[in-house]
Parts: structure tokens; C-alpha cells; sequence
């Protein structure tokens, strides 16, 4: 069977033009400890946001489509199609290009996280759905993969960690090097960069976007922490020197630019995973999450230098992580052909 690479596809970086973001609607109650309306408020927000840059399609269950489009308003279309979770980014497609202008999309397993919960099998179509809705190829990967557990540059390097790729409730029977040799071949990368660990108590077992993410080629921006008690600290130094001892694909050393994380906030005795790098690039914009914390401001202000053309947008974002995930989670680019 024939590889996305060996096509010419690959994987663009995230600053690249989109034709859209895919977004899909809270339904599982008890992702959210707040209420459905809480985090359906603050998916409603978030994809008004991305709207007023690019086009975004909400997936919704069928009865529910009415609700959801007075909820998010103009700007952001609706589509009935079954998913019992919704963090689009974990299981929908990857997009892929060819720089021919063609367009196609990477089917991944999905196992919901090394089977955090047991009802997640409408969850593993969805990229399927996704992709026939727009006519695209369909390249299935054998591998188990979340979309927010790998950055891509667009010119070759990926950036991942060890604690949820090398986990045995993903793909045990797969050691590091066929894992590498899999994700070549289904997204065009040939320069890997692993990190450790992921955040203190991150559910996904250290997903990339909580603690790191590409902003241009050759520069990554990734959390520290100050506060040497902190779990994370020792991690985050960890992150810091594997990325400044790393190389991309093109043969650059890193910039890297750090960023404080916010105080420690807890949901029934569970940290929340607050972390800066989970945003969204949109066509022109960032969206950015805030969390009612001092470090909101620094954050805006190093967004700001970092994207001096794009138009900075935080919400609130509290309630999104209090269900285990961020803006940059919930959401998923489709790039222009």
C-alpha cells in the first residue's frame, strides 16, 4: 500500500493557509466537571474567535444542530456527524499537501488516550467522515495517534515526547525507530526531536501542545516554571536542553523562547494542565487562552512579539481545560490546496 510520503504528501506547519478549522460540540457530560454549558460557552467563544480569520465547521450530533449554530453564530458552519468526545485535534485527520495543490488526510487510530474511557468507538471514524466530506484521499495509518501528541515544522522535523508516543497503551508492539519510520511515512518528516515528559497530571500522557509548539521555522516555544518545587520543574529544564542541543531538519540549532506557566490550579484534586502553547494559528490570528491568572498579560505581550502580524485574540479558556485539554485541542487546521 502505498505511503502519503512516497505520493508526495506531507504534513504543512500550522502557519501555513487554511481553508478552514474543524471544531466539534461538547456531548460527554462527564469530560466536563462545570457542565455542558459551561464548556459548550467556551467552545462557542473560541470558534467565534477563529471565525472572524478563516472558516470553521462544528461538528454536532443531529438534534442539536439548530442549538449549536444560534450558539456560535455566522462565520461558523455546522455538520451532523456521530463523535462521543471533542478534542478534534486527537482524532481527526492530519492534513497533508503535495505543493501540487492537492489536499488528503491521515486516518489515525484512536484508542481515547490509551482507553481513558471504554465508549469511544464513533470517536475512531470520525476521520474517516471528515475526510469523505470533502472529497479528500484517505491515507490509514497503522498506528495509534493523537493529533496533540506531535508539532510539526513543515519542513521536516516533528517534535514529541517520549511519555505518550514510547507509551505501551498506544502502540506496544511498535519499538521508537518503527514508530519514527511510520510517522515519515504518513507525514513527509525525516528529523525527529523528543522531549521527556509532558505536563504534571496531563491525562494524555504528555501530549506535545501542553508543553511545547513551533511558532516559525526554526524557533519553539515551550513552558518553564520558576518555582523549583514544582514537579514540572525538573521536566521543563529537561525540555529546555533537548531543544537547545536539537537540530531541524534543515540543519538549524533551535531558538527558544520560554514562557512562565500560570499558578497552580487544581479541579477535585487534579492539576489543570494550563499551558500558553496550546493555541491556535489561525489565517491571520492567534487564539490564545487566558486563565484568569497575572501571567495572562506577559503571555499576551510575548504573542504579540512573537506574531507581529497577526492580530492576538485571548479567551478564557478555564473551562475547556477544566476537561482536559486546550484551544489548541479542541481544534484542527485543513490547509489550502
Amino acid at each position: 500500500m502505498s505511503t502519503p510520503a512516497a505520493e508526495g504528501f506531507f504534513m504543512p506547519a500550522e502557519w501555513a493557509p487554511h481553508t478552514r478549522c474543524w471544531m466539534a460540540w461538547p456531548v460527554r457530560a462527564e469530560t466536563f466537571p462545570n457542565g455542558l454549558p459551561a464548556a459548550r460557552n467556551a467552545y462557542a467563544e473560541v470558534a467565534k474567535a477563529i471565525a472572524q480569520f478563516e472558516p470553521v465547521t462544528m461538528l454536532c450530533p443531529d438534534g442539536e444542530i439548530a442549538d449549536v449554530s444560534i450558539a456560535c453564530g455566522p462565520g461558523v458552519s455546522v455538520l451532523p456527524l456521530p463523535c462521543s468526545d471533542s478534542w478534534l485535534r486527537d482524532n481527526a485527520p492530519s492534513f497533508l499537501v503535495n505543493g501540487k495543490g492537492d489536499v488528503a488526510g491521515v486516518h489515525w487510530g484512536f484508542n481515547a488516550w490509551g482507553r481513558n474511557y471504554e465508549d469511544f468507538q464513533p470517536d475512531t471514524q470520525v476521520g474517516r467522515l471528515i475526510l469523505e466530506n470533502q472529497g479528500l484521499k484517505r491515507f490509514a495509518a497503522p498506528l495509534v495517534m493523537e493529533g496533540g501528541s506531535f508539532h510539526v515544522d513543515g519542513e521536516g522535523t516533528l517534535l514529541t515526547t517520549e511519555e505518550c508516543l514510547l507509551n505501551p497503551n498506544r502502540n506496544p508492539h511498535l519499538s521508537r525507530a518503527q514508530i519514527e519510520a511510520e510517522l515519515a511515512a504518513h507525514l513527509g518528516v525525516r528529523q525527529f526531536i523528543w522531549l521527556a515528559k509532558g505536563y504534571e497530571e496531563d491525562e494524555t500522557d504528555g501530549h506535545i501542545d501542553e508543553i511545547a509548539a513551533f511558532v516559525k521555522p526554526g524557533v519553539v516555544l515551550t513552558m518553564v516554571t520558576d518555582d523549583t518545587s514544582d514537579p514540572n520543574y525538573e521536566v521543563f529544564q529537561d525540555n529546555v536542553a533537548r531543544l537547545r542541543a536539537a537540530k531541524d531538519a534543515a540543519g538549524r540549532e533551535l531558538e527558544v523562547v520560554t514562557l512562565r506557566t500560570p499558578a497552580r490550579q487544581e479541579q477535585n484534586g487534579v492539576r489543570l494542565t494550563l499551558s500558553y502553547t496550546n493555541f491556535y494559528m489561525a489565517n491571520g490570528g492567534i487564539v490564545m487562552p487566558q486563565f484568569e491568572d497575572p501571567m495572562d498579560g506577559e503571555a499576551v505581550s510575548l504573542f504579540g512579539k512573537l506574531f507581529p502580524d497577526r492580530t492576538i485574540i485571548p479567551v478564557p479558556a478555564l473551562d475547556i481545560v477544566r476537561g482536559g485539554g486546550g484551544i489548541h485541542c479542541i481544534t484542527q487546521q485543513q490547509p489550502a490546496g
